[in-house]
C-alpha cells in the first residue's frame, strides 16, 4: 500500500486538530507537528489557513456522506430505520471521542462566520447538502406512512440538522450522551411516528 503523501498527512492532522481545538486555536505548527512533517510543507500545499480549512471541511463532509450512504440510502431498510441507523452510527463515533468534540461543521459554524465569508459560504453549502439528505429520507418516510404527510419534508430536514447540531453542542458542554438520547427520544416519539397516530378521531 502506498504511503500517504505529505499533503494527505497534513489534511488528516488538520481534521483531527481543528475538530479538537477549533479553527482559531489550531496553529500551523501544531497541525504540521501532529502530521510529522516540516512546517514549510504547509505553504507548499495551501495558500492560507482559510483555504486549508475548506479542504479539511470537505474531508470531514466526505466522512459524513459515507455514513449517510450506508444508512440513509440503505434501501434494505425502511426510511425510519435508516434515520435511526444514521444517528446510532454518529453516536458511536461521538462516544469513541468521549462525547468531547461534537460535529466539526457545527463547531466551525459557531466560530468562523463573522471572520471569513469564504468559510461561511462553504459551511452553508455543506449544511444544505446534509439537510437535503435528511429531507430525501423524510420524503421516503412520508411515502411509507412513517411521517405525517402534512409536514414539509424540507422543513423537517432543516429541523433535523438544526436540532441534531444543538444536541451535539449540549453534549460537548455536558460531556454526556444524554442530550443525544433526548434528541432521539423526542424525534421518534413525535415526527417519526406512524401517521395513524396523528389522526384525530371523529
Amino acid at each position: 500500500m502506498a504511503r500517504p503523501s505529505l499533503k494527505e498527512k497534513i489534511i488528516a492532522s488538520g481534521v483531527a486538530t481543528l475538530h479538537k481545538r477549533g479553527f482559531a486555536a489550531a496553529g500551523i505548527r501544531e497541525i504540521t507537528g501532529e502530521a510529522g512533517v516540516p512546517q514549510g510543507c504547509f505553504t507548499n500545499h495551501f495558500r492560507s489557513k482559510e483555504a486549508f480549512a475548506v479542504v479539511v471541511l470537505d474531508r470531514y463532509h466526505q466522512r459524513i456522506l459515507a455514513i449517510m450512504d450506508s444508512t440513509l440510502r440503505d434501501q434494505s431498510r425502511q426510511p425510519k430505520e435508516r434515520l435511526r441507523a444514521y444517528f446510532v452510527a454518529i453516536a458511536e463515533w461521538l462516544e469513541d471521542a468521549g462525547w468531547r468534540y461534537g460535529c466539526l461543521v457545527g463547531n466551525m459554524s459557531l466560530e468562523v462566520p463573522e471572520h471569513s465569508d469564504v468559510l461561511r459560504r462553504h459551511l452553508t453549502e455543506i449544511c444544505r447538502s446534509l439537510t437535503d439528505a435528511f429531507a430525501e429520507t423524510v420524503r421516503a418516510a412520508q411515502a411509507a406512512g412513517e411521517v405525517r404527510s402534512d409536514l414539509d419534508a424540507d422543513d423537517v430536514g432543516t429541523f433535523l440538522l438544526a436540532s441534531w447540531e444543538g444536541a451535539m453542542m449540549r453534549m460537548k458542554v455536558e460531556r454526556s450522551p444524554e442530550p443525544i438520547n433526548q434528541f432521539k427520544r423526542v424525534l421518534f416519539a413525535t415526527v417519526f411516528t406512524d401517521e395513524s397516530e396523528w389522526q384525530i378521531p371523529c
